[in-house]
């Protein structure tokens, strides 16, 4: 089922109709950026090939077969002539492609590459040439990010080529909520905690079933899909058994400071860390009042939710999966689950409270929004909104995974905290007060979130 992605849809429609001619989409795998390129292309003339790492003359030999059977060309056969090398490929589409537009998608473009690691500097040779004498538009698809990164990079063959160069990031959490329909808010909000927002992962979940029951389909059996994809995950994406599942899983386990982790790994970490932010798998957070750069008090944490419940809770259990013993720990998972949620759910606030800035709703002045903390008093608060050149206070929030918040218990203790920020002034500051169903009491200045808030379309 495609849902949403407007924003990215128009503007991949607005490359098309401005007679663009070369546009890459990438982002991690899994998160639907082939839908949403088929989606797009539907109305469309399209040669859409996907690369699979297989020999380079098998590939022109079936993007010879869909071109054959997309756009019959009535002088070359091209089932008797398969092209016989890229340059044939795209000099021919380039020539069918003269009068009217013809949109040719190379998805897995880093696949393609394996195999002809020329490909780069043919499309840029073919471009360069062509460009003025071809309605050709090639769109390029990938997952490898750092490889769909270095080819938009100064120096690359393809540096300066592309109109739009489109991201794709995972839903967000309203987002995520149109592949839910049939759940609760406050059912949805655990769901987009345990499996993040990737479309995918979202899709498994059964609707119609229990926690536990789906708890023990996707985690509870060796092979079950939640169990293979993270250990995809952990073996193509950062190297499974290498520096990079160590740090993860050191992040994991509470060991999130920079010292903390490389104590455990016993290796110099820096590289890896920069590695997995690049990935978006690992930020870097601190005080919301300090500058990333300069800050000594920053800690790391695991971005993606998927990833993070399994190696946070799942990876616990591991092993009595493999003997086939998970349907005994999943009681075992759930009863972790409220220490799990807490940190997601103040995620999910804190991209709530940017919703709400972006809108207009809290500050026309805004700076920053994150967390703050104070090491040497023990303060936490879990986001505050900075507006103005002078990046002062303007909102605290405390968000609690809990059915209900008395705001007579919390808002004081929500007030003196926020005293302690740095150039604060409670008594001009407005708060924020979230839980999965109800907060209570809160006065009318009070600003009350709830996951039908976080967790509507």
């Amino acid at each position: 089922m495609f849902v949403n992605r407007v924003d990215e849809l128009a503007q991949l429609r607005h490359w098309w109709e401005k007679n663009h001619r070369m546009c890459v989409v990438w982002g991690r795998r899994r998160v639907g950026k082939s839908a949403l390129v088929e989606e797009f292309s539907r109305s469309l003339p399209t040669v859409f090939h996907v690369g699979a790492r297989r020999p380079a003359a098998e590939e022109l030999t079936l993007l010879s077969q869909l071109v054959h059977a997309t756009v019959p060309d009535s002088i070359r056969d091209l089932l008797r002539q398969p092209y016989v090398n890229w340059d044939d490929a795209l000099a021919h589409l380039g020539a069918v492609a003269e009068r009217e537009p013809l949109l040719l998608v190379l998805d897995e473009f880093a696949e393609l590459t394996e195999s002809s690691p020329e490909l780069p500097g043919v499309l840029r040779a073919f471009w360069d040439r062509a460009e003025s004498r071809t309605k050709l538009r090639i769109l390029l698809c990938g997952s490898a990010v750092r490889h769909m990164e270095a080819m938009q990079e100064y120096r690359a063959p393809l540096y300066g080529r592309f109109d739009l160069s489109l991201l794709v990031h995972p839903f967000q959490p309203h987002e995520a909520a149109l592949l839910l329909p049939d759940l609760a808010p406050a059912e949805r909000a655990l769901v987009y905690g345990l499996l993040g927002g990737t479309p995918l992962y979202l899709s498994w979940w059964d609707q119609s079933a229990d926690l536990r029951t789906n708890l023990l389909s996707l985690f509870g059996r060796p092979g079950n899909r939640g169990v293979a994809e993270a250990q995809l995950v952990l073996a193509t994406e950062v190297e499974r058994g290498g520096l990079p599942a160590a740090v993860l899983h050191a992040i994991a386990g509470g060991r999130n400071r920079y010292g903390q982790i490389k104590d455990l790994v016993r290796a110099e970490p820096a590289r890896t860390l920069d590695r997995l932010i690049q990935l978006r798998l690992v930020e870097r957070v601190v005080p919301v009042t300090e500058r990333e750069d300069r800050s000594r008090r920053g800690f790391y944490r695991i971005t993606d939710n998927f990833l993070a419940f399994y190696l946070q809770v799942v990876s616990n259990y591991y092993g009595q999966i493999q003997r086939g013993r998970g349907s005994a720990v999943i009681s075992e998972m759930v009863n972790r689950l409220p220490d799990y949620m807490g940190s997601q759910w103040e995620e999910m606030f804190r991209w709530h409270l940017g919703r709400l800035v972006m809108e207009g709703q809290i500050t026309q002045q805004f700076v920053d929004l994150g967390p703050w903390w104070n090491d040497s008093s023990n303060i936490e608060i879990d986001a505050v909104v900075l507006s103005g050149r002078s990046r002062v206070p303007v909102l605290a929030g405390e968000a609690k995974w809990t059915s209900t918040v008395d705001a007579d218990r919390l808002l004081p203790i929500l007030r003196s905290n926020a005293a302690a920020i740095p150039g604060a002034n409670v008594d001009e500051m407005r708060f924020a007060l979230c839980a999965r169903n109800e907060v209570r009491g809160a006065p009318d200045d009070v600003l009350t979130i709830t996951a039908a808030d976080i967790m509507t379309p």
